[in-house]
């Protein structure tokens, strides 16, 4: 119950964070949404960004990230028929590895 409420707050969180802060790379591209393979190939080409991060929102999308060494990274959301949309970019992306027994 907890984690749906914390998935739900996210949920809520990044809904206003989009609508508050515009994607570069979407602006960029000159539209927000587009077939997953389009994107990701987007983000492989301008920004050399692969995939790091996944996670199941509901039955019906995930949520991605992307990240590249340079540390920009962007979070997209794709939905079950192939359409990923632009949510958030930035830049500064650490990835930092899971101690053994700690828990997060």
């Amino acid at each position: 119950m907890k984690r749906n409420m914390i998935r739900g707050l996210l949920a809520v969180i990044l809904t206003t964070l989009v609508i508050a802060h515009p994607h570069s790379a979407a602006s960029q591209m000159m539209r927000s949404c587009a077939g997953r393979s389009e994107v990701v190939e987007f983000l492989d080409k301008n920004f050399a960004e692969k995939l790091t991060a996944v996670g199941l929102i509901n039955q019906n999308a995930i949520l991605e990230v992307y990240a590249a060494k340079s540390g920009t990274w962007t979070l997209i959301i794709t939905d079950v028929h192939g359409v990923s949309c632009f949510l958030l970019s930035g830049d500064s992306w650490e990835t930092i590895p899971t101690l053994p027994g700690l828990d997060t």
